[in-house]
């Protein structure tokens, strides 16, 4: 086994899994709101907040799907390693991880069912940059607006448009983490 493997998850795994759980939720609560996030390491291309996400958010019950530079056999064993998730397709995906590229289009991932729109995908999409500019959002946990540096906005204005249904999306750069969920109106 690489060693590779079974090195970079939380030092401390209830303390940073607690302090990268509350940074996810907070940035899903307050869309457009750029967050710290970090204490998990993986392989390159893997940022840390992404490796915080994923030792945070899955398990052996939350099948992942990696895309594009991000489906390597170093980052499949440690994701299997440090959190049993199994690696699946992206149509049986909890959780896709990969670039805006790589993870388009957006047809092949889950949106949930009338009976069951929680049963969607959502998104970690590791970015070149995450700034607070470009487009404007609105919408739920956004006091008038709020923006971001979205890879493109048509995706998103859909996306919207599918509420109650849709995909939910983590963006990830460096340490830095920020999230747009289906309720958020993106121009």
């Amino acid at each position: 086994m690489q060693t590779e493997m079974l090195e970079g998850g939380f030092a401390d795994a209830p303390v940073g899994s607690a302090h990268a759980f509350r940074a996810a939720m907070q940035a899903m609560a307050r869309p457009g709101r750029i967050e710290a996030i970090s204490g998990g390491t993986g392989p390159a291309p893997l940022s840390e907040a992404a490796a915080a996400l994923l030792l945070t958010l899955c398990d052996p019950e939350t099948p992942v799907h990696l895309a594009g530079a991000h489906d390597r056999d170093d980052i499949r064993g440690w994701i299997t390693f440090h959190t049993g998730a199994p690696l699946v397709g992206a149509g049986q995906a909890v959780f896709a991880l990969g670039t805006w590229e790589a993870l388009s289009p957006l047809d092949d991932f889950a949106i949930g069912t009338p009976e069951y729109p929680d049963r969607s995908a959502t998104l970690i999409v590791e970015m070149a940059e995450l700034t607070p500019c470009g487009a404007t959002l609105r919408g739920p946990g956004i006091r008038e607006t709020s923006a971001l540096s979205l890879p493109e906005q048509m995706a998103f204005a859909r996306n919207a448009a599918l509420f109650p249904l849709g995909l939910d999306f983590f963006f990830t750069y460096g340490r830095s983490l920020a999230a747009l969920p289906r309720t958020t109106k993106v121009s």
